[in-house]
């Protein structure tokens, strides 16, 4: 059978030699238990919200606690990160993400982690999730508090809408991928056209600092970033108005708007990180 290529914006080319071999084994085997760690924590989760759900009433009240919940069992899940040496968060706008309201957050994508940190850092946060998630042990979970993206255009649109008229923040990746090693991926426009839709903001964030080597798409299970641990570099940047493109054609506006939502984040990763996205 012939070896599937990989995208060669997602080799690990560059890279540094690994300067200490026994503590690069270390990160990843804890790596891999903070996987099983992971899984095993996501059912015991499924389970308590799946209670949650016949106690609580109504549904948007259950969503909201049900979502500051899955928070806070991130927030722990993190500080796990940090006391076994596999990554850590930095940022000077803890606060400021907490204070985020019906806002349509934006972020590059480099890792598998990178919906773990923001939902950690967001209390009141909704976000789209891929299909195949919500056919899994967790599709319980899923289907209750996050927007599924195999819904139709229009459901989607009327779901971000009523998650944002109650003051949650909706989570999109706009590269719609992680974002590659080398080179960019283009961002796609759905956020920019939920936004355009339902009238809200946009607050892009930049995920920025160490090389996500080893979470990234297509990088070995067994593997790490070779010199040191994640590091997770997170920045609120200036907020987008939608009001600002209200007077454009909607096709017009929407691409507008995502090219100035990729040279925000874009423009925070040259200046922070020396980065192209």
């Amino acid at each position: 059978m012939k070896k599937k290529e990989v995208d060669p914006r997602y080799s690990p080319e560059g890279l540094p030699p690994v300067k200490n071999w026994l503590v690069y084994i270390y990160r990843c085997l804890a790596k891999m238990f903070a996987y099983v760690i992971f899984g095993a924590g996501s059912i015991v989760v499924a389970l308590l919200i799946f209670i949650m759900r016949i106690f609580i009433h109504p549904k948007k009240r259950f969503t909201k606690v049900a979502r500051v919940f899955t928070s806070c069992t991130f927030r722990g899940f993190i500080v796990f990160l940090r006391i076994f040496g596999i990554s850590k968060l930095t940022t000077n706008d803890k606060k400021e993400f907490k204070k985020l309201s019906s806002q349509i957050v934006v972020a590059n994508h480099p890792s598998a982690l990178d919906i773990v940190y923001l939902i950690a850092l967001i209390p009141n946060a909704d976000c789209i999730v891929k299909g195949g998630l919500a056919h899994s042990v967790l599709a319980g979970v899923i289907r209750q508090i996050y927007t599924v993206n195999t819904l139709g255009y229009e459901q989607m649109v009327q779901q971000a809408r009523e998650t944002l008229s109650n003051g949650s923040n909706l989570i999109i990746f706009p590269e719609g991928t992680r974002t590659p090693r080398h080179g960019t991926e283009p961002f796609k426009r759905g956020a920019s056209r939920i936004a355009l839709e339902t009238g809200y903001d946009v607050q892009p964030v930049y995920i920025g600092g160490t090389d996500k080597y080893g979470l990234g798409k297509h990088d070995p299970w067994f593997s790490f970033n070779h010199t040191q641990m994640y590091v997770y570099d997170m920045h609120l940047l200036k907020q987008i108005k939608t009001a600002d493109f209200a007077s454009e054609e909607q096709a017009i506006a929407a691409r507008k708007m995502t090219e100035l939502i990729h040279e925000t984040v874009a423009g925070a990763a040259r200046s922070v990180d020396g980065r192209e996205i």
